[in-house]
């Protein structure tokens, strides 16, 4: 995950808003103008929240594709080896998964059939590759190992919504996977929100590690999200369009659900205006190319060179991924996840 080149005239356009507004100016921070978004999106009245599924996880298996995935996956021949991986544990899962070839990479995709054809489909995505000389513990095999275990876990149920698995290839040289991905109508048939896994694995709990983007007025969101020590990692991004708050509604709903349990990371939901024309350091995973296609989408992550001192680096290793933080993480999301295939009063794409 970084910021990345290559992209669509859309995304220059955006960041030529950004420079506009200061986002990367050399003007001085008390006169830049911060993208307010005031507090997270309330909360409704709605049904209860079908039970959270707790102690799901199967930790040693989450640990085992980690230590599976860890290392440079930059060349062709290291992604392919990481591809025969893949399909081999969606294979044991009883997915069926196929290959998407596109200029430079190839993308894997796999689906498990919902029970209700007209409830659609939820995507769970996360990239495979890394950049030069990084391990990528936490960028990302963190985030492939959760949704292969996320998978595993929903083939075992039988869920209204249709689930599916994507695996983009060549996140880090300009989100070409994802953008090969969202270029051909037949991916988005029916497709009601993705769910992009970027970074999942590390916290750091001292003071003033964590940091935050100018242009965007994070306290009130930190506040929102019962957050106690706003400059230490502990938590996950939620990061979303503000048009979309229905889905990022579920997140906050399943937050609630399990604020008492110390051991899953609060999640901070970021409704994002404008498709983050004013804000491009928010389009730097593979949400962007879903939003340039309305499609609801959120990014989750751990806030990446905000809060990690590896992002990118030859340290981005096992042992510096956070333990506790990364399990809890894959079993929020999990819940997530669940909420998602099944919650079906949610209407989580905007009628016109």
């Amino acid at each position: 995950m970084k910021l990345k080149q290559g992209l669509t005239i859309f995304l220059w356009v955006g960041i030529a808003i950004g420079i506009m507004v200061g986002c990367y100016s050399g003007l001085p921070q008390d006169k830049i103008e911060p993208i307010s978004v005031h507090s997270q999106p309330q909360i409704t009245p709605s049904p209860a929240l079908i039970s959270p599924q707790l102690k799901t996880i199967d930790r040693p298996q989450l640990w085992s594709h980690i230590q599976a995935l860890v290392g440079e996956r930059s060349r062709e021949s290291d992604r392919e080896w990481v591809r025969n991986y893949l399909i081999k544990q969606l294979e044991l899962s009883n997915f069926s998964p196929s290959l998407q070839s596109f200029d430079q990479g190839v993308n894997i995709v796999a689906e498990h059939p919902g029970s209700n054809p007209q409830a659609g489909v939820i995507l769970l995505a996360a990239h495979y590759d890394t950049v030069p000389n990084s391990p990528g513990a936490d960028d990302n095999a963190s985030g492939v190992a959760v949704i292969l275990e996320i998978a595993r876990l929903l083939a075992q149920k039988n869920s209204p919504r249709t689930l599916k698995i994507v695996f983009f290839d060549q996140e880090e040289v300009g989100l070409l996977g994802s953008f090969a991905f969202t270029e051909k109508p037949e991916n988005l048939i029916n497709l009601q929100a993705a769910i992009i896994l970027d970074m999942v694995g590390y916290a750091c709990h001292v003071a003033g590690c964590q940091t935050y983007p100018s242009g965007i007025a994070v306290t009130p969101l930190l506040e929102a999200a019962g957050i106690e020590f706003p400059d230490r990692g502990e938590f996950l991004t939620v990061v979303g369009e503000v048009q979309n708050l229905a889905l990022l509604k579920v997140f906050q709903l399943v937050d609630q659900s399990l604020r008492k349990s110390a051991r899953f990371p609060p999640l901070v939901s970021l409704p994002i205006p404008l498709k983050g024309l004013a804000t491009p350091d928010v389009l730097r995973s593979d949400h962007a190319p879903f939003w340039y296609q309305e499609i609801p989408a959120v990014l989750i992550t751990d806030t990446a060179n905000l809060r990690s001192p590896h992002y990118h680096q030859p340290s981005d290793t096992i042992a510096n991924l956070d333990p506790n933080f990364f399990e809890g993480s894959a079993e929020i999301i999990y819940n997530v996840v669940y909420q998602l295939m099944n919650y079906q009063t949610i209407e989580l794409k905007p009628t016109n």
